[in-house]
C-alpha cells in the first residue's frame, strides 16, 4: 500500500486497483502543493470523517468529475446529495461497508460535526473515524478529528490496526502529547503518521513534541513532509 499526505488531515491510499482519498481538502488547503487533479488521479472513492469544510474539502467536485464514490455518515450523504452527487454510499457509525475490493468501517470520534453556511449552523451527522481493511494489504485506521477517549482499546480490540494516522494540532484535535498516549496506550501498530498540524497558524506548526512523546514507544513514527508517499 502507498499511503500519500497532502496536508492538514487529506490522505491518499494506492492498492490494488484502488484509489481512495480520505478527507480531500486540497483548495484552500495552505499545507497542500500540486493540484487537485493530480492529486485525484485514479481515484475509486472517497471517505469523509466528518462534516467539516476541511475535511469535506474537494469532495463534491472530484466525485462529480470522476464518478468516484463518496462514503460517509447518513446525514453528510443526505445532505451532499441534496447537493447534486449521485454516487454515494451512506453509513453510520459502528457499520461496515462493503467497497469491492476492501471494507471501511466508521468508528468513534469526539469531535463536532457542523458545517455553517450563511451564519447558519446545522449538524451532518456525527464526527467519526474510518477503518480500512483490505486482504493482503495493512488495516489503516483514519482517526478523524478526535480527543483521546477509552473506548479507543475497544477499536483497537476490533481491528487491530497497522497503521494509525492520528490528529495532533492541538486546540481542535488532540495535543501531540496526548495522542501519543492515545497510542501508547490503547494500540500496538507497525507505524503511527501524525496530522492536522503545520496547515493554520493557530494549531501545532510542526510534529516535533508528537515525535518526542513517542520515542520510548518502539513504534515507528512517519512523519510525512507535503506530497510524501510511503509504501507500507
Amino acid at each position: 500500500m502507498k499511503i500519500t499526505w497532502f496536508g492538514h488531515s487529506a490522505f491518499r491510499l494506492d492498492f490494488a486497483d484502488k484509489v481512495v482519498l480520505i478527507d480531500p481538502y486540497f483548495t484552500d488547503n495552505p499545507a497542500f502543493q500540486g493540484t487537485v487533479d493530480q492529486a485525484a488521479e485514479g481515484v475509486t472513492h472517497i471517505l469523509i470523517t466528518h462534516g467539516h469544510g476541511d475535511h469535506i474539502g474537494d469532495a463534491p467536485e472530484i466525485s462529480r468529475k470522476t464518478g468516484a464514490k463518496i462514503v460517509t455518515n447518513f446525514d453528510l450523504c443526505t445532505y451532499l446529495g441534496n447537493q447534486g452527487i449521485e454516487n454515494l454510499d451512506p453509513m453510520n457509525t459502528g457499520g461496515t461497508t462493503d467497497q469491492g475490493g476492501f471494507r471501511a468501517s466508521l468508528v468513534r470520534a469526539d469531535h463536532s460535526a457542523g458545517l455553517i453556511e450563511q451564519d447558519v449552523g446545522f449538524p451532518l451527522g456525527s464526527a467519526n473515524g474510518f477503518v480500512v481493511r483490505a486482504d493482503g494489504e495493512p488495516t489503516v485506521y483514519h482517526m478523524g478529528d478526535t480527543d483521546i477517549f477509552g473506548d479507543m482499546a475497544l477499536i483497537n480490540e476490533i481491528y487491530a490496526p497497522d497503521v494509525i494516522i492520528a490528529p495532533i494540532g492541538d486546540r481542535f484535535t488532540m495535543g501531540p502529547e496526548t495522542a501519543a498516549l492515545a497510542i501508547k496506550k490503547f494500540f500496538k501498530p507497525k507505524a503511527v503518521i501524525p496530522c492536522h498540524y503545520g496547515s493554520f497558524p493557530i494549531i501545532e506548526p510542526n510534529a516535533d513534541k508528537f515525535v518526542a512523546a513517542m520515542d520510548d514507544s518502539g513504534i515507528q513514527v512517519i512523519v510525512p513532509q507535503k506530497g510524501l508517499r510511503v509504501t507500507i
